[in-house]
């Protein structure tokens, strides 16, 4: 295939992983990144002597990582050095708090604590989790997701029930745990993540296997470590990158992408991978008539959550901190409603803090602490104003401040936020979304938008807004499921 070349737009996770892949089947790789660095979303901001991802910030699934890198022969550690947290997280209830072990055992004496009989309970659940982080993974995560006689396989056939798509994961959680705070911290990876507990497939308790079993990781350096090692083994394969170049169209002649414009050049391709958000690729590079789905088609699709984020750097150090904070004292299912049935700013909202210079001394000034405070927000927002920013800022602070019994916004010597119209503004994201669609049964595999276009013969998509979802293991993952159906195209 050296005779064959193919322009991705965009260098998030997804992008990287199609490039590597692409390259390492002897494909000429061009990546055209709009911004100054690879990464997409997981960029990296330093400032002041403070550096932040401003992305993804857990890292799960290791093996999805272990896996991708062993694709080119190299493993994990030929990139960057991995530590497990332990604790995983901290939970900050109404009246305390619960630190989540990385070890088993302890996890299981915490879940007796709280509620007597459940880690037994646990057991059997995980036993579940795990047939279907396995079976999840291997049949149906690194499918393309264009037909359903992909999925009529035998052991996908046999499994279908054991995977329960057909149930909803928040009455699976409750058949096996009652007490409220044991519900929660079961549901929280899916409502950050995707959807209301009650809208999703039980299938996604399998992010309960990936968080318990798996682990929570930290890459030293920050997740920019990852986005550093894939654009270097993507380099190692001969990918060619142009940063701060925009994408402005798509030039289509008979059916097929011709030529790829930018704001600096003109490219000629075999093949296209969109990496970029798919709406922002069919609605403002193709012309119209080769737009695969209609305006009504994207404003019926459930988002997944924006976010509305602080990096915020400390001239001190907190007295008991944890890399991760998770704060579950307000109304879990109110703040839940106002991100996926009935859009609007919160009233009181769950919140997230991670403070990464408890784990690596690089990210801050001697004496310093990092932060990064996360809301989870509807996607689509209106009125993301300074003011409006400051006033969630002064109260999710103080909130933290009467937990942890000292004081925060005092020692406050940097920050920054982002939030709905910056994803707009930085990453082209449809209404302003951080993490895509929502992990809905009416959008799960074949009823994702479809990873090749169904109007322009060579163009593909990858991402999260196509299959098989949002997360970082998953955007790895589109990249190798679209590079596949690339080269199959082609053969």
């Amino acid at each position: 295939m050296a005779d064959k070349s193919v322009i991705i737009i965009g260098s998030g996770f997804a992008g990287l992983s199609a490039a590597s892949f692409m390259a390492r089947e002897g494909w000429s790789v061009t990546v055209i990144e709009k911004n100054s660095t690879a990464g997409g979303r997981a960029k990296q901001l330093k400032e002041n002597g403070f550096t932040f991802d401003m992305g993804p910030s857990f890292y799960w699934m290791p093996d999805v990582f272990e896996r991708f890198f062993s694709r080119f022969g190299k493993k994990v550690s030929d990139y960057y050095q991995l530590d497990r947290l332990d604790p995983s997280y901290r939970i900050y209830w109404q009246d305390n708090f619960s630190d989540v072990p990385a070890d088993f055992t302890a996890l299981k004496k915490l879940f007796e604590s709280i509620e007597p009989g459940s880690s037994a309970r646990l057991e059997k659940y995980l036993e579940g989790a795990a047939y279907k982080y396995e079976t999840g993974i291997n049949n149906l995560v690194y499918k393309p997701g264009r037909s359903l006689t992909e999925f009529m396989d035998w052991q996908t056939i046999r499994g279908i029930f054991k995977l329960q798509i057909f149930t909803p994961v928040r009455k699976h959680i409750q058949k096996y745990f009652q007490h409220p705070k044991l519900r929660q911290l079961m549901e929280f990876p899916i409502l950050f993540l995707g959807a209301l507990p009650g809208n999703t497939p039980a299938l996604y308790s399998l992010m309960n296997y990936a968080d318990i079993k798996g682990g929570t990781w930290y890459p030293q350096g920050g997740m920019y470590a990852v986005t550093a090692g894939m654009h270097r083994l993507a380099e190692e394969l001969g990918v060619t990158f142009k940063f701060n170049e925009n994408v402005t169209g798509i030039v289509v002649d008979q059916g097929s992408a011709r030529k790829i414009v930018t704001d600096k050049n003109t490219y000629h391709a075999d093949a296209v991978i969109s990496a970029a958000d798919y709406h922002f690729t069919e609605k403002k590079l193709l012309p119209p008539g080769y737009q695969s789905y209609s305006d009504a088609y994207w404003e019926s699709r459930v988002m997944a959550p924006s976010c509305l984020m602080y990096y915020v750097g400390l001239n001190k150090k907190l007295k008991q901190p944890v890399h991760h904070s998770l704060f579950f004292d307000v109304s879990f299912d109110d703040h839940g409603k106002e991100i996926y049935e009935n859009p609007q700013w919160p009233a009181e909202p769950l919140f997230y803090v991670s403070v990464s210079s408890i784990t690596d001394e690089s990210v801050a000034p001697p004496g310093c602490e990092n932060m990064v405070f996360l809301v989870p927000v509807a996607s689509g927002l209106t009125g993301d104003t300074e003011a409006l920013r400051e006033k969630y800022f002064q109260a999710i602070v103080r909130r933290m401040e009467k937990h942890i019994g000292e004081s925060i916004l005092d020692a406050v010597i940097y920050k920054k936020t982002f939030s709905v119209s910056d994803f707009v503004h930085d990453y082209n994201s449809f209404r302003g979304n951080a993490y895509g669609l929502a992990n809905t049964l009416r959008q799960t595999a074949i009823f994702r938008p479809s990873c090749k276009s169904k109007k322009v013969k060579n163009l593909f998509y990858t991402g999260q807004l196509t299959v098989p979802g949002p997360g970082v293991p998953p955007s790895l993952i589109s990249g190798e499921v679209v590079a596949k159906q690339v080269i199959k195209t082609f053969q």
